[in-house]
């Protein structure tokens, strides 16, 4: 039996270059700057990554720079059973940064809530600030 997924769709409004924001996201150094928490990642496709002291983890499946990741994910949290979900960023230039979607599908149902928030509050939120600092 299939088990209850769910997909997550956000859109945000990025003040940084589209090859910015893909390294902020697949850089380690430049991950941990930006969250707060150490994060490690081979940047190539079939290279691993953890992300937040490894509560999040996974590998690249699909690498454009600039343009486009996708990878495997999932969290320390997991419920047993569950394959990975995937999370695809794609990133688009606009007049004043970037547009950045994620979409991430095939999360556990029950958890989806919980996710969506922490894309949020653990990711935009300190992403922009990140890129504000730069600017000022």
């Amino acid at each position: 039996m299939d088990k209850p997924t769910k997909t997550i769709t956000q859109r945000q409004l990025i003040k940084a270059k589209p090859k910015q924001v893909y390294e902020a996201l697949l850089d380690a150094g430049k991950h941990a700057e930006f969250t707060g928490s150490k994060a490690t990642c081979d940047p190539r496709v079939g290279g691993k990554f953890t992300a937040w002291d490894g509560y999040i983890f996974g590998k690249n499946l699909k690498l454009e720079p600039g343009r486009r990741i996708v990878q495997e994910w999932k969290t320390s949290e997991w419920p047993t059973g569950y394959p990975p979900s995937i999370v695809e960023f794609t990133f688009k230039t606009t007049k004043n940064g970037t547009e950045l979607t994620m979409v991430h599908s095939k999360v556990p149902a029950e958890q989806a809530d919980s996710y969506r928030q922490g894309w949020i509050d653990f990711y935009w939120k300190p992403l922009k600030e990140y890129f504000q600092q730069m600017i000022h």
